[in-house]
């Protein structure tokens, strides 16, 4: 007689590729600050380099990661690929990667004597928001800044026992007709930041779900009064 045997969730541990784009300006000195940009749901790293390099100094080294998960967004003229950081099967994992991912790159650029530790800003747009403050509540030392466009913030932000108080500068923007999060919902976790950082401010905007001009000459006058 045959005995079944049924067992679930195995696995082994394989090594991905996670990519990312790097400028280093010609001003920049040995030891630079340096931008971390996080794209949103569906971009991908040249985008969120472009986006970075319209508010970071000239002297900024910046990182531009690139999420691990790639699908197909329709667009008017086809499909594109897209890129994202987290599913809904296992997200510890995905925010696992994403941590480890920012951790080595701050790695390799320090080691390179690229940037300097002291003056590392990170910046989220959409999706990026809530997984960018889990790395900083988590790694409260690492950061000098952070910077979140029209994202959400976590769902475990009074719950986490592996979040630490974070006192690095944060900058909080969002827009008052977004498509994804209503206006009320933004002003909760605006008042959830607020209550949590000690060195938090936010700007309301006229705007949708976008990075618009006016966004990026607030954050750039921001990230230079920093450094």
């Amino acid at each position: 007689m045959t005995i079944e045997n049924l067992q679930t969730d195995l696995k082994v541990t394989a090594e991905i590729n996670l990519y990312y784009d790097l400028f280093v300006p010609e001003t920049a000195g040995p030891s630079a600050p340096l931008l971390i940009a996080v794209h949103g749901y569906g971009a991908h790293k040249r985008y969120m380099m472009r986006e970075a390099r319209l508010i970071a100094p000239d002297d900024f080294v910046i990182a531009s990661v690139q999420g691990p998960h790639q699908h197909f967004r329709r667009k008017d003229d086809g499909y594109r690929v897209g890129f994202g950081w987290l599913t809904d099967h296992r997200p510890e994992e995905n925010v696992r990667i994403h941590h480890d991912f920012l951790l080595n790159i701050i790695d390799r650029l320090a080691a390179d004597e690229l940037i300097d530790r002291r003056r590392i800003f990170l910046y989220g747009f959409s999706q990026a928001c809530a997984l960018n403050f889990r790395f900083a509540f988590t790694h409260a030392e690492v950061l000098r800044g952070v910077i979140g466009v029209c994202g959400g913030i976590p769902g475990d932000i009074e719950t986490n026992r592996n979040y630490r108080p974070f006192e690095a500068d944060t900058l909080y923007l969002y827009g008052d007709d977004d498509e994804f999060y209503s206006e009320e919902k933004f002003r909760e976790f605006d008042d959830k930041l607020r209550e949590r950082l000690p060195n938090y401010e936010s700007i309301r905007y006229r705007a949708k779900h976008e990075i618009t001009d006016e966004m990026r000459s607030d954050m750039k006058v921001w990230l230079s009064s920093r450094v």
